[in-house]
């Protein structure tokens, strides 16, 4: 594959040399486009040693080759590792002043921006609205990690480190991370995976569901056929690729996945299940079988009350049918809000004991995190462990990562 890695002006660009090993040892061809500024950190002959080709930050290099537009065209990904507020607001603003901006403007494959910056500069609002607009264009902006900045600073905005942006980067063209952490510790084990979000008809044309993508859940499948286990995905309203080595099995609403994922359990083998589907607690007491109308009265306000009755707990049923037993392994995921009652953290540690599993998975959810992004942070639980792995800003391929990790071990 044809990458081109472009490299901007911060102190976090040494960083970009461990990224360009990355991706030369898996095989890809790297093209290495530093800003000008960038060269004052880590300079040219370094990159051309790594990368073995010739590195130019001038449009006017080359300038037969023209490429300030071949780079863009011929490539097969664009990363930029770090992307600096500058240049996310050079991008976001369709810029063209220098060789990497040209290219980021004449890019026609995925393109994968790691922004690092001190945390007033990623807060403000400015760096905010230009990641907001480079991502509704398709572009992929890793969220920066948290930790030691420059100097004394700490917070938001220091640079995900190599693997993690290799990783996302690679995923945004549908290829696997270089995998020398894989091990294949799931081999002979019959997994089951959920996915996405139910749906609960009111009539033939509207539902109740929820903002669930499915993206967690098939990275959690990814990974465990990654890791040689045999994966049965049980994916509920999700409009993505299923993964390689994955049995899919389409369901709709919350009875549906309950049937399907006890048809797999009961009948054995299943070693461990990963409730990763956001599942409706509730669904309509009735099925209109025509549309719902509204009414047009000249003074007419009025609309239809809806009556809820409750869905089983898919998971706490599991748990129960499973007795004193130890298998299946089960994984619960609690998406929460926190509110007025308790935070994320003690709400999860709620539900954990409720429900009964053997691992939960807690993320904070809402209209602009976690659901139908590229990135999340999720805490893991266990049952007699007050201490919890926090696992992010991560990919949910990593993430997918920690939680067959622990389940492998326990399977162990």
């Amino acid at each position: 594959m044809r990458v081109v890695l472009g490299v901007a002006g911060g102190i976090a660009a040494y960083k970009a040399c461990s990224v360009l090993r990355l991706l030369t040892e898996a095989g890809h061809e790297v093209t290495v486009v530093p800003t000008a500024s960038a060269l004052r950190f880590v300079g040219a002959p370094t990159w051309e040693a790594l990368s073995g080709r010739p590195v130019s930050s001038e449009v006017w290099d080359d300038v037969p080759q023209v490429p300030h537009v071949r780079l863009g065209q011929q490539a097969d990904l664009v990363l930029v590792a770090p992307a600096t507020a500058d240049l996310v607001a050079r991008a976001a603003h369709g810029l063209a002043d220098d060789l990497l901006t040209s290219t980021l403007l004449t890019a026609r494959c995925p393109v994968v921006l790691a922004p690092a910056m001190h945390t007033e500069m990623w807060l403000h609002p400015a760096t905010a609205a230009n990641v907001e607009t480079l991502r509704s264009r398709g572009v992929r902006v890793v969220d920066p990690a948290s930790g030691r900045l420059t100097g004394a600073d700490t917070g938001p905005g220091r640079l995900p480190e190599p693997e993690e942006i290799v990783a996302a980067a690679l995923e945004a063209v549908g290829e696997r991370a270089p995998a020398a952490h894989v091990q294949r510790d799931l081999e002979g084990r019959h997994v089951v995976v959920t996915a996405g979000g139910t749906r609960e008809p009111l009539d033939p044309v509207r539902f109740l569901g929820n903002r669930s993508s499915g993206k967690q859940g098939y990275a959690v499948a990814a990974e465990a056929a990654a890791r040689g286990a045999r994966v049965s995905l049980v994916s509920a309203n999700v409009s993505l690729a299923v993964p390689d080595g994955c049995d899919l099995l389409e369901v709709g609403t919350a009875l549906e996945l309950q049937e399907q994922v006890g048809s797999l359990v009961e009948g054995g083998g299943v070693d461990a299940v990963v409730m990763a589907a956001a599942v409706a607690d509730f669904r309509p007491a009735d099925y209109a079988e025509a549309k719902i109308k509204k009414t047009h009265g000249p003074d007419d306000e009025t609309a239809p009350t809806i009556e809820l009755v409750r869905n089983p707990d898919v998971l706490a049923g599991l748990v129960r049918a499973r007795g004193g037993g130890r298998r299946p392994y089960l994984v619960g995921f609690a998406a929460e809000t926190g509110d007025a009652t308790g935070d994320v953290l003690s709400l999860a540690r709620t539900k954990l004991e409720r429900k009964g599993c053997d691992l939960l998975v807690a993320n904070e959810v809402g209209t602009d995190r976690t659901f139908g992004r590229d990135d999340t942070t999720v805490h893991l639980l266990q049952p007699g462990q007050d201490e919890v792995e926090t696992v992010g800003p991560a990919t949910k391929t990593l993430v997918a990562r920690a939680i067959w990790d622990r389940v492998a071990s326990s399977l162990s």
